[in-house]
């Protein structure tokens, strides 16, 4: 088996995303849960 690619810096580069996907997400639903009561 041949590695074809870096599984490191992809690993890295995977877990870096879904990091940010999970943290705009998060945000996301507080400012829906926030935006019911103060109308922002």
């Amino acid at each position: 088996m041949l590695p074809l690619v870096d599984w490191s810096n992809g690993i890295i580069m995977i877990g870096v995303f879904a990091l940010v996907v999970v943290v705009l997400v998060a945000v996301l639903v507080s400012l829906m849960n926030s935006g019911k009561k103060d109308n922002a």
